[in-house]
């Protein structure tokens, strides 16, 4: 099997022989954002994409209490010139 970069994505190729064996691990192996090539005599012949979406991430509240404190200035009124920059 041979890994290589084309745009970003990860591109897994692999001899069709070799598919057929291991096609089942390969697609479990295969991650959001890859392609596997199927190739014949290293010409590649397909493309196999997974349809699986990307795992987003919730944000955890409260992961970054005690990092940082908010002075007491950011409570303060704007600026005038900044309130103009906004109108209504």
């Amino acid at each position: 099997m041979v890994h290589s970069i084309a745009h970003n994505l990860v591109v897994k190729q692999v001899d069709i022989h070799d598919a057929t064996t291991n096609l089942s691990r390969y697609l479990a192996e295969l991650a959001p954002g890859e392609t596997l090539v199927l190739c014949n005599r290293n010409q590649p012949v397909a493309e196999v994409r997974s349809l699986r979406k990307k795992t987003v991430r919730k944000p955890r509240i409260g992961a970054a209490a005690g990092k940082f404190a908010v002075p007491d200035s950011f409570f303060d009124p704007l600026p005038d010139e900044i309130i103009k920059a906004f109108p209504i």
